[in-house]
């Protein structure tokens, strides 16, 4: 797979609410056998990686509009995938209820580069750091372990009275650990001193599910199994908005995602709903009969994002819209 497609940098619209709106599906793959359970953009290329619960692992391109390769992993299963530095590399989680190690997996020739032993229950975070080759991973065994891609053994660990989310800043500077109503600030350099920091989700103390810091870091989101997802200022800890969806099930997760620009949240509870972080209303959704919430990626820096759940769908504008709108201007 030489010749990896690299990334545009630059978005050539901005994305606003009118273009939101606009946004349908413009490319799918629906030769799933199971549910989509993650999916993750490289940074750098125009590659996506999906895990099944039909327990593969696709590779796909989006620029060709092509899956370049399916893995399966029928002896761990898969849950959580996300992509290291490299385009072809990525770490995973398990789902076989007696094997907890994160692996480190060539998708170019299916071999192992490393196993990541510790936990002891279904791991249910993992973050990369996009700047180092550490991550992060937050388990139902109550705890959180800290690793560098090098070695197998964690580099660090932290005890947490509840289900963890976790996730580093886009600097790798800083990582929070989301749970029991509470997202704790640590700095990645001096984790062992505690959270310099601790903000509340204004009483909402129902199982954190995942936390995500926008890509300037100033904003950070949290949602949780009632089916809520905050919003705040990840400097002052203020809580600056609350969206909600119905509530999950303990076994599902309520994903949500910021646009490139933190300008927007994506959500879903079957249907998926787009929010306004500035007016803090509702701007968009797209119904659906779905009953479990959909994996929700944007795509960096680009006019797309993708939704995963009983299939992989690519969502972008409807330039036909636009021009209608644009029309209605003059």
């Amino acid at each position: 797979m030489a010749g990896v497609p690299e990334r545009e940098d630059k978005v050539s619209l901005e994305l606003t609410e009118e273009i939101l709106q606009s946004m349908e599906v413009g490319l799918a793959f629906r030769d799933y056998s199971g549910r989509i359970s993650s999916l993750d953009f490289h940074k750098a290329s125009s590659y996506v990686v999906t895990a099944s619960d039909d327990e593969s692992i696709r590779l796909y391109d989006v620029s060709t509009a092509t899956c370049l390769k399916t893995i399966n992993s029928k002896k761990y299963g898969v849950d959580l995938v996300c992509f290291t530095s490299h385009p072809t590399t990525v770490i995973y989680s398990s789902k076989n209820g007696w094997d907890e190690s994160l692996r480190l997996l060539s998708l170019n020739d299916n071999k192992y580069l490393r196993y990541f032993k510790g936990h002891h229950d279904r791991v249910v975070s993992l973050s990369l750091c996009s700047r180092k080759e550490c991550f992060i991973s937050g388990s139902l065994d109550r705890t959180v372990m800290l690793w560098d891609q090098r070695a197998e053994k964690c580099q660090g660990l932290l005890h947490v009275q509840g289900r963890p989310a976790t996730a580093y800043d886009d600097q790798g500077l800083v990582f929070t650990v989301a749970f029991g109503g509470y997202i704790r600030m640590f700095d990645a350099r001096m984790y062992e001193k505690g959270p310099f920091d601790i903000f509340s989700v204004g009483g909402d103390m129902s199982d954190a599910n995942v936390v995500k810091f926008s890509n300037d870091g100033r904003l950070m989101l949290l949602t949780t199994t009632d089916g809520h997802i905050h919003v705040l200022d990840s400097f002052r800890g203020t809580l600056l908005s609350t969206y909600n969806v119905k509530p999950v099930s303990s076994t599902a997760t309520l994903e949500a995602s910021f646009s490139p620009d933190g300008m927007f949240v994506m959500s879903g509870d079957g249907s998926v709903y787009a929010w306004s972080v500035r007016s803090g209303k509702e701007v968009t959704s797209w119904l659906s009969t779905e009953s479990e919430p959909p994996v929700i990626k944007w795509a960096p820096g680009s006019l797309m994002f993708a939704t995963g759940s009983s299939e992989l769908s690519f969502w972008i504008p409807d330039l036909s819209k636009l021009a209608a709108y644009v029309g209605g201007r003059k």
